[in-house]
């Protein structure tokens, strides 16, 4: 039988991950697309939110499931989990700067691979 406390930190570990996806999803607007690249912005933006929420199960899991991020992510693998944490982050955020304007589609396309293969490198690194 779970305590209260244990109870609690899985409660509060879901609201967090909501709380994270639903700003995400607001600061993104993935409904609002733009006319000119609309399938490379919709794939960009919808691929950063499934790395997201796979990003935040990945850690609400290794945290409150395995006893610590430290026990799932060891040695080099706890690197390669921050520069997958940080990558994708950086290719959403920097797609606004006026250097990428003219260069956007492949821009969009780019980031796209690198948020699937953040995913795919979270889940692998979790699993084995």
């Amino acid at each position: 039988m779970a305590n209260f406390n244990e109870i609690l930190n899985h409660v509060l570990g879901i609201i967090f991950i909501i709380i994270i996806f639903a700003g995400a999803y607001a600061c993104l607007k993935p409904h609002q697309l733009h006319k000119r690249r609309l399938l490379s912005t919709l794939l960009l933006k919808l691929s950063y939110l499934f790395y997201l929420l796979v990003l935040c199960i990945v850690v609400y899991l290794s945290a409150l499931v395995k006893d610590g991020l430290d026990k799932v992510f060891y040695g080099i693998e706890f690197f390669a989990f921050l520069g997958m944490l940080f990558a994708p982050n950086i290719g959403i955020f920097a797609r606004k700067l006026e250097y990428f304007s003219k260069k956007r589609e492949h821009y969009n396309y780019f980031f796209t691979i690198v948020n699937l293969v953040a995913v795919m490198a979270i889940v692998v690194m979790y699993l084995v």
